[in-house]
């Protein structure tokens, strides 16, 4: 029986504010006027000299390496990779990978696929092949590449594999998976032996992890039909299928050598020890410790584990308050301020010691669930200490004359309740609330208004 055999090189953007080896701004945004973030430097303009290299693109990638259990080398000298194509104006990348290179990471592994290695590099420009048209805005952005073993079997495990590691990604922020990822897919097909039955093709520039899982699956069938010869193929999403572009370079092609112009990166055990120390659990981790730990079923834990700061913001809050009090406040509340406010909790400044007394004035009753909702509202894009704030309304005498008043100018309203209609009930209540400012226990209210509306 035939079957899949698969590895990918993943490429993704670096988080940073400055180019790789020049202090231009680092945009990846996609909808930006051409060529208003370059220099000579990114422009390979003739004589001029790369600067050292982004220090904060080379943390991240240490950071990154980690994440995927790599050993980190400590000593990688920059590799020119020659090749002539419009996008690269000075006939070359730097790059760590290639013949004669030692990558900053090798012999990893992530959710059981082996990782060969990961590297850092530079990405080309920009060219339109239609207009003929270079944008230099990308050139010389910093590049993670993460190259695994061929141990992908299908196309369903490559996607959740990738997913995986995006959200993994995500919780390092390191890279800017907003600007998204581009991946090479190298497929063949084995026999149940695993002896080779079709020669190793390359998919270039994938940009999707959807249109991963389709050019993987189409090109399995089509080897499956034509067999295959060694060569690069390029991936329509529009048509689906893959299409030849050239004969696929070997290593040989690219004219590796050591750039003169480039020092060596060296890391010390120092440095090392200090990345891995910023490096968060995987979320697959994390999802087991919130399910465990704080007996949450899995799927609202798995809402937890998307995204790390709410997921360390439940945790800190649950440390001080019980867990299951505290979750739907984080998970539903909480995220619904966030999204009408278009922030990510690490965009604003919620104290978790202003949320728990939040928290503890509804648990002790002090004030009603409304109030509490009102107040986290307020707390973008700063929270403060609500235990100032006025409490809850539950005294009967104190309730009793702001009824008599809702009823009195809502007659037609409470006419349709008698009649039977119960969302003129809610809207009494509602009234009572939007007048008290919600303070008041709409469990009190309740019961008032059907006793004073049955007099």
């Amino acid at each position: 029986m035939s079957k899949l055999k698969c590895g990918l090189e993943i490429h993704t953007y670096l988080l940073t504010n400055e180019k790789l080896f020049c202090r231009c701004k680092a945009s990846r945004e996609r909808d930006i006027k051409p060529n208003i973030y370059i220099c000579p430097v990114c422009c390979g303009m003739p004589g001029a000299k790369p600067m050292a290299p982004n220090s904060v693109a080379v943390e991240k990638a240490v950071q990154i390496a980690l994440m995927l259990e790599c050993k980190v080398n400590q000593n990688m000298p920059w590799m020119r990779k020659h090749y002539d194509w419009p996008d690269l104006p000075k006939g070359y990348q730097n790059t760590m990978s290639g013949a004669h290179a030692v990558p900053l990471g090798v012999n990893g592994k992530f959710e059981g696929i082996n990782i060969e290695s990961m590297h850092l590099e530079e990405d080309p420009a920009a060219w339109d092949p239609k207009s003929g048209e270079v944008d230099y805005n990308r050139s010389g952005l910093p590049l993670v590449e993460i190259v695994t073993a061929p141990d992908f079997k299908s196309a369903d495990e490559v996607y959740h594999w990738v997913n995986k590691l995006v959200h993994a990604l995500n919780y390092l922020k390191a890279v800017d998976t907003n600007a998204g990822i581009k991946a090479d897919v190298n497929v063949s097909v084995v026999d149940e032996d695993g002896k080779q039955m079709t020669e190793r093709v390359e998919i270039k520039n994938i940009t999707s992890i959807e249109a991963m899982k389709s050019a993987i699956l189409f090109e399995f069938e089509r080897q499956m039909k034509e067999g295959s010869v060694r060569e690069t193929r390029r991936y329509d999403e529009l048509k689906g299928i893959t299409m030849r572009m050239r004969s696929k370079e070997m290593a040989d092609d690219y004219r590796f050598i050591v750039d003169p112009d480039l020092k060596s990166v060296a890391f010390s055990k120092k440095f090392i020890d200090e990345q891995r120390k910023l490096v968060p659990e995987l979320p697959s981790v994390k999802l087991d410790k919130l399910i465990k730990k704080y007996k949450i079923d899995s799927k609202n834990a798995g809402v937890l584990a998307k995204d790390i700061d709410i997921a360390t913001f439940f945790e800190n809050v649950a440390e001080k308050i019980d867990g299951k009090f505290a979750f739907p406040w984080v998970t539903v509340e909480l995220l619904r301020v966030l999204n009408y406010n278009n922030k990510k909790l690490s965009e604003i400044d919620i104290s978790v010691e202003h949320f728990i007394k939040l928290l503890n004035l509804v648990k002790d009753k002090k004030i009603t669930e409304l109030q509490a909702k009102q107040i986290l509202n307020k707390f973008v894009p700063k929270s403060f200490d609500p235990t100032n704030v006025e409490g809850k309304i539950s005294n009967e005498r104190e309730l009793e004359p702001i009824i008599k008043k809702i009823i009195a100018e809502n007659n037609k309203v409470v006419v349709d309740y008698v009649n039977g209609d119960i969302k003129s009930f809610n809207y009494l209540i509602g009234e009572v609330m939007r007048v008290t400012n919600r303070r008041a226990d709409s469990n009190v209210v309740r019961k008032l208004l059907e006793k004073m509306i049955k007099k």
